[in-house]
């Protein structure tokens, strides 16, 4: 039997990686101290590896495949086939920023006020590059962790990565700029990419992996209402596209079928019953093929 071996990253995103894939269709377990989780698919055989060594294994092909950072790969150098975005993080459903930033009264307010000073970083060859395009000279040390804390007294300035800059203002940091965004990513090895069964296999869990992404925070409604009626409720409703308008027995009637985003039902809803839409439903959904 073919088997795809797939990497899950352990640490921050294992937890959402998990949910995405059970989402997506596939559950996949993990043991308290395993790094050989389990999975529903006999096809393939899941490493949990941590996000910034995926690229290296998957670039050896210890791993035919992997879920990792654009970071890391850009971090390690690995070359590897960056073969599409997974568009969610640790918190939500969005991108990432390695920022520069400083303590809020500190005199750095530019790239190039980092002449000689030192930076804090996980990203070292990212930050050198940055300072190299900025024309700036700065010794960039490696931070195990917890560096938000190292600045002042450790460091000038850090590199971190931030979604939403919260921890970044709870202790009391400005940015400076933006060093690098990144996204998930679903990465290959080149050799194995170039395999039917495995580029295949690959190409049909990020089809699914990415139609689980694009319902997450979207509900479906369905409704009914008069002809008459139609144009008031298709004012109301914002669409993925376009609504579907199908017949109903009563030729007076007809239903409608849409997607929108779950946060907006609260405030559509009533406008819906107010436009004379009867027999609302709201339904959840796991994927959306676009």
């Amino acid at each position: 039997m073919n088997r795809l071996k797939l990497g899950i990253p352990k640490g921050s995103l294992q937890d959402a990686t998990l949910d995405l894939f059970a989402r997506a269709g596939w559950k996949i377990s993990v043991g308290s101290r395993s790094y050989v989780p389990s999975i529903d698919d006999l096809e393939i055989e899941c490493l949990m590896a941590r996000a910034q060594e995926m690229a290296r294994y998957v670039e050896t092909g210890a791993l035919d495949a992997g879920i990792t950072g654009h970071d890391w790969v850009v971090e390690t150098g690995a070359q590897v086939d960056e073969l599409a975005e997974l568009i969610y993080a640790k918190q939500r459903l969005a991108r990432v920023r390695w920022v520069l930033a400083v303590p809020e009264d500190s005199a750095i307010h530019r790239p190039e006020d980092l002449e000689g000073k030192v930076i804090a970083t996980e990203v070292v060859k990212i930050t050198e590059r940055f300072l190299e395009r900025h024309g700036v000279r700065a010794r960039v040390e490696f931070s195990w962790g917890a560096t938000e804390v190292k600045v002042p007294k450790l460091a000038d300035a850090i590199v971190e990565v931030t979604e939403t800059g919260a921890s970044l203002r709870a202790n009391r940091l400005r940015i400076v700029d933006t060093v690098l965004e990144s996204a998930t990513v679903f990465i290959m090895n080149s050799t194995a990419a170039r395999d039917s069964w495995k580029r295949e296999k690959v190409d049909n869990l990020i089809l699914m992996l990415q139609g689980a992404i694009a319902a997450a925070n979207k509900v479906g409604l369905m409704l009914n209402v008069r002809r008459g009626d139609l144009p008031a409720v298709l004012g109301v409703l914002p669409a993925l596209k376009n609504p579907t308008i199908s017949e109903l027995s009563d030729p007076e009637w007809v239903a409608v079928n849409t997607i929108i985003e779950e946060a907006v039902v609260r405030q559509i809803l009533p406008k819906l019953k107010a436009a004379n839409a009867q027999g609302i439903v709201e339904y959840p959904l796991n994927k959306i093929v676009l």
